[in-house]
C-alpha cells in the first residue's frame, strides 16, 4: 500500500483522474436551478470587490470544480482541502483542474489553535475572502459525521461577511463509493443537476450554532433537491 502513495503513483494517479474528470464534465447533460442567484451574487462581488463563500457538502468533492466556472467575470476562486494524503490527492487533482486550494480543516467545536493546520488555515480564507476571492468548503469534512455542518462556514461568514452560498449536485448515473460520505464518483453522459440556494451572511452578534444548525438543512436540502432532479431516490448518507 505504501507504493501506491510514492510521488510517481500519486503524480499518476493524479494525472489520470483529474483527465477522466475533465472529460466527463464535458459529457453530462446539466439541469440548474436557481443558477441567476448564484450568478447575480458573482456580479455583485466583483461589483463591491468583496469576497462569496460557496458550501457543498463532502461527497459532492469530484464534482465540486463544475459548481464554479472560471472567468475574468466571476470572482477567482480557491477550495479549501484537508492536509491529510487524501487531501493531498484531491488538492492535486483540483489544481489540473484549475482549482488551487487552502490547505487546512474544517473548524470543529473540538478544534484547537494547533489542530491541523485549521487556525493557519482559516486566516488564509478570511484574508482571501475580504480581498474580493470566493471561498468554497466541504463543511461537514473530512471526517464527517456526512452532511453534518460543522463551524466553519458560520465562523468564515461571521467574520468575513461575505454572503454565502449553498449548491447541491448530483448524478445519475454515478458510482458512489464505500467512504463514510459516499463519495460521488460521475459517469460520462449522466444526467447531472445543481441546485442553488442562497445567499446568507451572517453578523458577529449571530449564534453559530443557530447558523450550523439552519444553514446544514438548506444545503441537505438543495443537495436532496438536486438528487430528485436526475431521478435518484435516496442518496442521502448513513450518518453514525
Amino acid at each position: 500500500m505504501k507504493r501506491l502513495r510514492t510521488p510517481f503513483v500519486m503524480g499518476l494517479m493524479t494525472r489520470l483522474f483529474a483527465g477522466y474528470i475533465a472529460f466527463t464534465y464535458r459529457t453530462l447533460r446539466w439541469t440548474r436551478e436557481g443558477q441567476d442567484i448564484a450568478q447575480q451574487v458573482q456580479a455583485d462581488a466583483l461589483a463591491k470587490g468583496g469576497g462569496v463563500i460557496l458550501a457543498l457538502w463532502h461527497s459532492r468533492v469530484p464534482v465540486g470544480p463544475a459548481t464554479w466556472p472560471q472567468g475574468s467575470d466571476k470572482p477567482e476562486i480557491r477550495v479549501l482541502v484537508s492536509q491529510s494524503r487524501d487531501g493531498e490527492f484531491i488538492a492535486q487533482v483540483i489544481a489540473r483542474l484549475g482549482l488551487p486550494s487552502i490547505r487546512g480543516s474544517s473548524l470543529k467545536k473540538t478544534d484547537t489553535a494547533k489542530n491541523k493546520g485549521g487556525e493557519q488555515a482559516f486566516r488564509d480564507m478570511v484574508k482571501w475572502v475580504k480581498d474580493g476571492g470566493a471561498m468554497a468548503i466541504t463543511p461537514d469534512g473530512p471526517r464527517g459525521p456526512a452532511e453534518v455542518m460543522q463551524k466553519g462556514a458560520a465562523a468564515l461568514a461571521r467574520v468575513s461577511g461575505a454572503p454565502v452560498l449553498f449548491v447541491g449536485v448530483a448524478m445519475q448515473p454515478c458510482i458512489r463509493l464505500d467512504t463514510w460520505d459516499r463519495t460521488i464518483i460521475p459517469l460520462p453522459f449522466a444526467r447531472a443537476a445543481m441546485v442553488w440556494d442562497g445567499p446568507v451572511t451572517a453578523g458577529r452578534d449571530d449564534d453559530p450554532d443557530a447558523l450550523t444548525a439552519t444553514w446544514g438543512e438548506r444545503l441537505s436540502a438543495v443537495s436532496r433537491r438536486a438528487e430528485q432532479l436526475v431521478g435518484e431516490a435516496d442518496g442521502a448518507p448513513v450518518r453514525h
